[in-house]
């Protein structure tokens, strides 16, 4: 490790290296490059949009363009689970708002509630996400549960 340090090279460029390498050919490839780092790293930090960007052949800007105009990216590392609950006009049709207290009294402060504008479960809502899990038709007490297992 000592060795890779003098030359510069850090753990966490290496394995940027090996996720732009596995997306190379792909078509589109910064939107899934940027999702495997912060599965990775729990965020898409500066360094890691200049990371990505020199192995894209972009620009940072370019890069933390896109990093800032998604939501699903974030610049610092969550250490609490993440439970997202969709608040788009299709929830709020369907109940959501009456939710949303019931899941921040069962977060308390060990869980991040978020609030995200369409999960695109429209049909199927109120809904939420996990992780990759997405949970849907949700009522007060689906939602608790939800939360109280993250």
């Amino acid at each position: 490790m000592a060795r890779r340090e003098a030359e510069g090279v850090s753990d966490k460029s290496e394995t940027i290296g090996e996720i732009v390498a596995r997306h190379h050919n792909r078509e589109g490839a910064l939107l899934p490059i940027l999702h495997d780092v912060q599965a990775a790293f729990g965020c898409v930090d500066a360094e890691s949009e200049a990371l990505v960007a020199r192995g894209i052949n972009w620009s940072r800007a370019d890069v933390h363009g896109v990093v800032s105009f998604y939501h699903d990216f974030r610049q610092e590392a969550e250490p609490r689970p993440v439970v997202q609950i969709c608040r788009a006009e299709a929830c709020k049709a369907r109940g959501v708002e009456a939710l949303i207290d019931a899941a921040h009294r069962a977060a308390g402060e060990r869980v991040k509630i978020e609030t995200v504008y369409c999960l695109g479960l429209c049909s199927a809502g109120p809904a939420a996400r996990t992780g990759d899990d997405l949970h849907v038709r949700l009522d007060e007490g689906s939602v608790a549960r939800l939360v109280e297992s993250a």
